[in-house]
């Protein structure tokens, strides 16, 4: 192996354990503080955007992937919350990740981690309500969940260790992935290349990426550090920025999943949402 592609993949991967590893710890620490119960009925009761804010938050203080929304989603609906609230939800949760945002203010700048939520908070609410409004209540499947969610269970440093630790297990395969795309990238692949085919304002490199990063599943923990090559290698923020958000936002495991409760014209408005999501932020991410 290449000694700088092994010297640049250690030193990814020293960064962002020890990142992912402190705030980890620190969001499950103070999860057990959140009252979860009241946010629920806080999104069922009050105005649509006071629920719509609350919605964000919830999202904001589950650090879930993709696929583990559903069990949520899935209770958020059996307790009758609004439609629009339980999708908002739905998109934001995946890429409103405090872990996340942290990474991505380390290694691409507050700015942009700051733009970023903004854009993604927005688009989400937007989203939601959109589909509410063209009435796809209707298709969603009558699905009972059995047990309640362990939510507001106050944990202790000991516990919360340990849940970071197995969400650790869960997620460091990915960043390892991550990490030697990026190390191999930033090696191997010509800044020339990537400035010529992928850099400048070839606007039609926004939508492709949010098309191809659906099946690609590459989790945000993964896809930081290849963010920050394909910049520092000349790729324009706009697409990989789509390519993030499309990738986090939705995965072949959870379409299949949304089978379950959703029926084919809901999974069909869920992706291409995720998309046009993926592709306007790309976009603003040019103007901005």
């Amino acid at each position: 192996m290449d000694p700088g592609i092994l010297q640049d993949f250690l030193a990814i991967v020293s960064e962002l354990t020890l990142l992912f590893l402190g705030i980890s710890f620190v969001i499950y620490l103070l999860e057990g503080y959140i009252p979860y119960e009241k946010m629920q009925s806080l999104l069922s009761k009050r105005h649509p955007l006071f629920g719509a804010l609350i919605a964000v938050a919830f999202a904001f203080v589950t650090p879930f992937c993709s696929c583990s929304t559903i069990p949520v989603v899935v209770t958020l609906f059996n307790q009758k919350v609004r439609f629009g609230i339980v999708m908002i939800f739905l998109f934001a949760s995946p890429v409103l990740d405090p872990t996340i945002l942290t990474l991505m203010a380390a290694v691409l700048g507050i700015k942009t981690a700051a733009v970023y939520a903004m854009i993604t908070a927005l688009l989400s609410i937007l989203t939601g309500f959109a589909l509410e409004k063209l009435g796809f209540e209707n298709q969603v499947k009558q699905v009972m969940v059995k047990g309640k969610a362990d939510f507001g269970k106050k944990r202790k440093a000991k516990d919360a260790l340990l849940e970071t630790l197995r969400l650790m297990k869960t997620v460091f395969p990915y960043l390892l992935i991550g990490a030697g795309i990026g190390a191999i990238i930033h090696e191997a692949v010509p800044t020339e290349w990537i400035s010529t085919h992928m850099g400048g304002d070839k606007w039609w490199l926004v939508p492709l990426a949010a098309i191809i990063g659906i099946p690609l599943y590459i989790r945000l923990s993964a896809m930081i550090p290849i963010s920050q090559i394909l910049i520092a290698k000349g790729m324009a923020l706009g697409p990989v920025m789509a390519l993030l958000i499309s990738s986090a936002g939705a995965s072949l495991p959870e379409i299949a999943l949304l089978h379950g409760i959703f029926r084919k014209k809901l999974v069909l408005a869920f992706v291409a949402s995720v998309i046009t999501m993926a592709a306007l932020s790309g976009f603003l991410f040019y103007i901005i």
